[in-house]
């Protein structure tokens, strides 16, 4: 008589008690709710969106990295074109109160004068009322300005021979024109010269970039005839 066998169906507190069919770990939900194979994709699944947000977090970084760069470069550069205009604005101040001085002269019988002060860096237009030229009256002061740091004067060189780097310089007009022309030489914030021109010939003031040259009256013996 052959043996027979019984096979056990195994029941739920079986399959509980078997470890190839234990059941997560309670303590990740995921697993819990999921069972172990879809707990696996889950976590996978958090996994590529964590990746995802860490990746989107560098991406913000780099950007703000480049905004920060683009923006401290366009400050400089900036602040480089508000520096330049500033001795230009300086420089052409003093150019407008020249040529105020020479505009009204010649329109008028009144007497003007451009006071330059190296020591103080300084300048002013004013009309002459007094006879004593030495004496500068407060009612007579037209306009009055500093140079600031970033335009100083360097010298200034009549077209008589004159020259001074450190009293003052006076230009003075009347209704025939200058008494005396010559260069003023001005450095802006790099130490680059520029030279305001004041020709008394042709009663032109210019600003230009560089030391200007008078151009002085040439001796009989330079003549060819």
């Amino acid at each position: 008589m052959m043996p027979t066998f019984t096979a056990q169906t195994p029941n739920k507190r079986t399959f509980m008690n078997n470890s190839r069919y234990s059941i997560p770990d309670t303590r990740d939900p995921w697993l819990v709710t999921c069972g172990p194979i879809w707990g696996d994709e889950r976590r996978a699944t958090r996994f590529a969106r964590e990746a995802r947000r860490g990746f989107t977090l560098a991406e913000s970084m780099v950007v703000i990295v480049i905004i920060s760069l683009l923006v401290a470069l366009a400050a400089t550069n900036l602040k480089g074109v508000i520096i330049r205009n500033s001795f230009k604005s300086r420089a052409q101040g003093l150019v407008s109160a020249i040529e105020a001085a020479s505009t009204s002269a010649a329109q008028s019988d009144k007497r003007y004068e451009v006071i330059i002060d190296v020591s103080q860096q300084s300048y002013l237009l004013r009309e002459i009322t007094s006879p004593d030229l030495a004496e500068v009256l407060e009612e007579e002061i037209i306009t009055q300005e500093d140079f600031g740091n970033n335009c100083r004067v360097a010298y200034v060189l009549f077209d008589d021979g004159a020259f001074t780097n450190e009293d003052r310089a006076k230009f003075r007009a009347s209704r025939t024109g200058w008494q005396f022309g010559g260069i003023i030489v001005l450095l802006d914030e790099d130490e680059q010269p520029w030279s305001i021109v004041i020709d008394r010939l042709s009663n032109i003031v210019r600003l230009q970039y560089g030391e200007a040259q008078i151009v002085w009256p040439r001796s009989k013996d330079e003549l060819p005839f």
